[in-house]
């Protein structure tokens, strides 16, 4: 491959105690966190809204549990999503419009820069030690210092720019598929279906629904990989949020893989409306009225840490001296990587677990904690806690951490996790029974 050598000088724009390097429900929390407990704090976000998944992704319900008093809760609340509008353990979707406003007031702070439409194009370093980041903005590259750098960037770019040890995907490389979800209204809610996912058993024409839905795809009134026709409910009567469609074999750090699938994505979406109004009763005047503005992503690169976590400790509750997340819980939902619908034909469910410090401490490279999706455990494990209740939870748990790093001028590998949660326990959050 050619190369081109070219030697520039970057400003320091700007030196803070904390770098969040992403805006989703973990970096928003992380955020958060760090600005409540005094340190100072930049907030890198690639897109024009904070918020990831829960805005530009589209993406809902806000899955998974997790102890009391995070910030889980308090975000819950915000976005107007009470614990009693719950279908068994899974809840309504939330309104995303709302959500880009709940966010970006959620973040507002006097301690916090937020630099929207920015990406993060490389880490700085001294060493072993990543000292902050260079952001890609409209005046130009610029470099902004930090004391602790934060990656909560879902695909674990800066880790990945600062040479940390990365993983992905299964023993094959293959990873989950990505997704646009939609929404639509104009449902008839006294005929409409709901579908929570590949764990519901609700009936439809005499059959389980999802055989239903696989029915049609083998008869051709479906493509294969759409199968399973995922239908849930939102806050607002008449809605129903669309979980369906999918490509395979897409790998969303590769710049080359992601038009083709945006495009696929796009002309799915219009063949699935075409299905339902044709096929279920009460979607027949469905109306199609929004999407995600980015394709949402399942699994990317998982930056090794101090502690690489299983899928068998999360299905046996396991619990860490050096807990900062407590009673996680979600099915190990692994959508099939190579077709339709689920990867393991007998879903795995867990018993809450905890996540330990060491999975949020990537190995070697100093100065970094991750949140979110890319944290250290294996394909399995990841499948359980990439979902966004658990994100939140992780980004306020490393926020604190990454303030008392700055503050007491250590290094997160050094800190001393009794003291982080003696802090996480003051702040209301539930670590031990």
């Amino acid at each position: 491959m050619d190369t081109i050598s070219f030697t520039r000088e970057i400003p320091l724009y700007r030196t803070y105690d904390v770098i969040v390097c992403g805006s989703g429900p973990a970096g928003s929390c992380a955020a958060v966190a760090a600005a409540r407990q005094g340190a100072k704090v930049a907030l890198v976000e690639r897109y024009g809204v904070p918020g990831g998944n829960l805005t530009c992704g589209h993406v809902g319900p806000i899955l998974g549990m997790v102890g009391k008093g995070t910030m889980r809760d308090e975000l819950m609340a915000l976005l107007g999503v009470p614990e009693n509008d719950m279908i068994g353990r899974i809840g309504v979707a939330h309104d995303m419009q709302k959500a880009k406003t709940v966010m970006t007031e959620f973040i507002h702070h006097e301690n916090i820069d937020v630099y929207l439409q920015t990406m993060v194009a490389d880490a700085l370093m001294d060493g072993n030690t990543i000292t902050g980041v260079i952001i890609s903005t409209k005046e130009g590259l610029k470099a902004l210092g930090g004391k602790v750098v934060i990656d909560a960037t879902g695909d674990g770019d800066v880790a990945a720019f600062a040479g940390c040890e990365i993983e992905k995907g299964r023993e094959d490389g293959l990873m989950q598929p990505v997704t646009l979800e939609f929404t639509l209204d104009n449902v008839d809610e006294s005929r409409a279906v709901i579908c929570i996912g590949d764990v519901d058993e609700v009936q439809f024409n005499g059959k389980r629904f999802l055989d239903y839905c696989k029915d049609c795809a083998d008869a051709g009134l479906l493509p294969e990989n759409l199968a399973a026709v995922r239908l849930h409910p939102t806050i607002h009567k008449g809605e129903r949020q669309v979980n369906t469609t999918q490509v395979n074999g897409v790998d969303s750090t590769k710049v080359e893989t992601m038009y083709t699938a945006e495009l696929e994505l796009r002309r799915q979406i219009d063949l699935l409306v075409s299905f339902l109004r044709e096929n279920l009763p009460g979607y027949e005047n469905c109306k199609y009225i929004s999407s995600g503005t980015t394709t949402g992503i399942r699994e990317s690169r998982r930056v090794v840490g101090e502690y690489h976590i299983t899928a068998e400790e999360l299905a046996e509750g396991k619990r860490f001296d050096d807990v900062i997340v407590h009673k996680a819980e979600f099915i190990v939902d692994i959508h099939n990587p190579a077709g339709a619908g689920q990867a393991e034909e007998k879903i795995q469910y867990v018993t809450p677990y905890d996540l330990p410090y060491g999975c949020f401490v990537p190995k070697k490279i100093d100065g970094i904690l991750t949140a979110g999706r890319c944290i250290s455990g294996t394909h399995r494990a990841h499948a359980s806690y990439r979902v966004m209740s658990i994100c939140m939870a992780m980004g306020q748990a490393v926020g604190v951490a990454a303030a008392m790093c700055a503050r007491q001028g250590c290094t997160p590998r050094n800190l001393n996790v009794k003291a982080l949660q003696a802090e996480l326990t003051a702040l209301g959050i539930e670590l031990f029974d």
